[in-house]
């Protein structure tokens, strides 16, 4: 039987770490990084203007790359998906994907003060200024409503990281 790699994804608040998470983790292990923002930009570079476009646009591209996804995973290589599983909705994406395929995975939950994340996104509006709609406190709080804490019960294989 061939190996397989391993899926990686995130939960967290925004802010609180996960591309940047993501990033490192891809290039430890040398896997692939698949970046939500970067395949929403590339795709769909002026229609995103607000919460709802995201909804939107963010449902279209996932049944673009799932079955991308579990070929990679099914050749060996190991992908870090910088996608957010911040509700039980959006990890029972990932839970399909693993499990039609029967893949191994890592659900990284990354535990964040409000106050570390609202700190991050003042200095990511500064580095990138395209993003200073989007990355606001006001954002913060209309998106973190809907943040739910990944549980055991779900059924994933969760680490959780403090970041303090």
């Amino acid at each position: 039987m061939n190996k397989t790699g391993t899926l990686f994804f995130f939960s967290g608040k925004m802010g609180a770490g996960k591309s940047t998470y993501a990033k490192q983790l891809a290039n430890e292990l040398k896997a692939i990084l698949l970046s939500e923002d970067d395949w929403l930009v590339a795709l769909y570079p002026d229609e995103i203007q607000n919460f709802d476009d995201y909804i939107l646009y963010s449902a279209r591209l996932k049944p673009l790359l799932k079955s991308h996804v579990q070929s990679l995973l099914h050749s060996g290589v190991s992908v870090v998906m910088d996608f957010p599983g911040n509700t039980p909705k959006q990890r029972a994406w990932f839970k399909e994907l693993f499990d039609e395929s029967q893949i191994p995975h890592k659900l990284i939950y990354l535990q964040t003060d409000d106050s570390l994340c609202l700190q991050r996104l003042e200095k990511r509006r500064l580095e990138s200024p395209e993003r200073a709609q989007f990355d606001t406190e006001t954002v913060f709080h209309q998106v973190n409503r809907y943040f739910q804490a990944p549980t055991e019960d779900e059924g994933f294989n969760i680490d959780i990281v403090l970041n303090t």
